[in-house]
């Protein structure tokens, strides 16, 4: 009997023994310099996001940022913040549709260049929709 797939929440709050702090070496270093790098755990991504207060934005540039200072490193892993980021957004959404009032606003994280990410649980439109009952003029 195949096990019962894991909620959006679920694996939001499944550490799997992260963070992890490792130095940049071999092919990566050609990509993303020398220094050290955290994966961080996928809540503290979601604490990122979670932080924004209405009328502010965050990309995921800025959540790596943050995530380097807090683990005292040179970065935070692009890929690991970019799936936790998705996986919160997608956590958020499914607590809201089970009736929480309170979540995680994954509307105000942008991808790095500023754009709205398309991978995020409502799509593009609706995420358009929220910003722009924040106040946001979005352009597209």
């Amino acid at each position: 009997m195949p096990k019962p797939k894991r909620s959006w929440r679920e694996k939001l709050l499944d550490d799997k023994d992260l963070p992890k702090v490792s130095v940049v070496e071999g092919k990566l270093c050609k990509r993303w310099g020398h220094g050290t790098c955290v994966i961080p755990a996928p809540r503290e991504v979601n604490e990122v996001m979670k932080a924004v207060p209405k009328g502010r934005l965050i990309t995921s540039k800025e959540i790596q940022v943050v995530l380097a200072l807090k683990h005292k490193v040179t970065m935070a892993c692009p890929l690991c913040c970019g799936i936790f980021a998705w996986i919160a957004a997608n956590a958020a959404h499914e607590a809201e549709t089970d009736g929480a009032k309170r979540i995680t606003p994954y509307w105000r994280t942008l991808k790095s260049g500023g754009e709205l990410n398309p991978r995020f649980p409502v799509g593009v439109l609706a995420l358009k929709a929220c910003l722009e009952a924040e106040g946001f003029r979005v352009m597209t």
